[in-house]
């Protein structure tokens, strides 16, 4: 009987995997968040949200996103070599990183506004450091389809989280216990996730003009995708910094905690899929027809959830968190429909760009979606009107995301055999 629900296909049952253990950590900071929002004040989410913002946007170039190119080549001993290779830059880059903010912290400080992070700002280095392991590594297991370990670690890392978070809320940290939560959560999964790589049978067979070859053979990545990724993530972070400066840290934690609690849920789904489709669909002869199936059927079964679920957010919001986060239900109401276009485009476009290296366009159009969060926001914060600057970041956004759509099916259509 049992048997019958069991997952019949291969892509079916790693997705699962992925899930389960994306579920029950994705599923902590969804649980406690009732609790963190009589724990801690919207501008102690404000000041963290600048913080992850900062870190956010180092990361994007601390291993010039060689890590994505780990899933490429057929030779497990070439993707094992480019793990080393980001881990190399990101080493390299993350010292750069600690000797600039020792020299310029001052001016750092003032750029920001936030004096709340000076003692916390040299700090960023070595969490900018972890997350670049943490991606390469990830990337690396997930060639290697060891999608139980993944899972573990997500687990593991959330609950670490979760509960220093909440230890730290109850003592009174602020939002100094967000920071040292992250961090603790941040070093131990990097403890795992070392011991095992350095168990890996490659380990003693790293070759010098292996890696220098590789390097040349995927410069694309620093050359075109890293600047993609780094318009990407400071297009999405911008707002963070544009809020807490037309505005208050208040607003900007009402508006971070907003797209933090509707984006667990669909980070959960987003990334279980996005590993295991981006591997089901390297290796997939017919990829066009992979592509109309799961495109499909993934909007068969979440599309409506989105729309029912979009009629209730502010009461949501103001009854599981208390009535001082009702503006944050209507912050995530106006949001909801570009995040699930963002859902849609993290599945399909971003696999489709990455394997036919069609890092250019999506650069061009990483550049477009930077300029029309710039104009966006700049009109809500001289008009006073967070609520406009963001329905026109809405707008504007889930427009170039349905062109990259129309494209990305452009792409596979021509490439595939039908």
């Amino acid at each position: 009987m049992l048997g019958r629900f069991k997952p019949k296909s291969e892509f079916s049952k790693n997705v699962l995997t992925l899930m389960a253990g994306t579920t029950i950590a994705q599923a902590l900071p969804i649980a406690i968040s009732p609790i963190l929002t009589r724990i801690y004040t919207p501008e102690d989410f404000g000041v963290f949200a600048v913080y992850v913002a900062i870190i956010s946007i180092f990361s994007t170039i601390v291993t010039a996103k060689y890590e994505l190119a780990i899933m490429l080549p057929k030779n497990e001993t070439n993707s094992f070599h480019i793990a080393i290779i980001a881990i190399l830059i990101n080493i390299f880059v993350s010292i750069i990183l600690s000797i600039l903010i020792a020299v310029f912290h001052k001016n750092f400080l003032e750029l920001l506004g936030i004096n709340q992070l000076d003692n916390w700002i040299y700090i960023i280095p070595l969490s900018v450091f972890l997350i670049g392991l943490i991606n390469t590594l990830n990337y690396w297991l997930n060639s290697q389809k060891e999608y139980k370990q993944l899972s573990i670690n997500k687990i593991v890392q959330s609950t670490t989280n979760a509960s220093s978070t909440l230890v730290f809320g109850f003592s009174k940290f602020g939002y100094d216990g967000f920071i040292i939560s992250q961090l603790l959560a941040q070093s131990l999964i990097v403890a795992i996730l070392l011991k095992k790589i350095f168990q890996n049978k490659y380990i003693k067979f790293i070759q010098k003009t292996k890696l220098i070859a590789l390097a040349k053979r995927y410069i694309n990545f620093p050359k075109i995708t890293m600047f993609h990724s780094l318009l990407s993530t400071f297009s999405s972070q911008f707002p963070i910094f544009m809020i807490s400066y037309y505005f208050s840290s208040k607003d900007t934690g009402h508006y971070s905690f907003a797209t933090k609690i509707i984006a667990i849920p669909i980070g959960l789904i987003s990334s279980s899929f996005y590993q295991v489709f981006f591997q089901a669909f390297s290796k997939e002869k017919n990829k066009i027809k992979l592509y109309r199936s799961k495109f499909f059927k993934i909007n068969i079964i979440f599309l409506p959830l989105f729309v029912i679920f979009w009629f209730f957010l502010p009461l949501i919001f103001e009854f599981v968190f208390g009535k001082d986060w009702l503006i944050a239900g209507v912050y995530a109401q106006i949001l909801l429909p570009l995040i699930y276009l963002k859902f849609i485009s993290n599945l399909f476009t971003s696999t489709v760009y990455i394997y036919y290296e069609k890092q250019f366009e999506n650069l061009l159009l990483a550049i477009l979606i930077t300029i029309l969060n710039v104009c966006s926001l700049t009109i809500g914060g001289i008009s006073q009107n967070i609520e406009l600057g963001l329905f026109l970041v809405m707008i504007s956004n889930s427009s170039v995301i349905l062109f990259k759509l129309y494209r990305s099916y452009h792409f596979v259509k021509e490439n595939s055999i039908c």
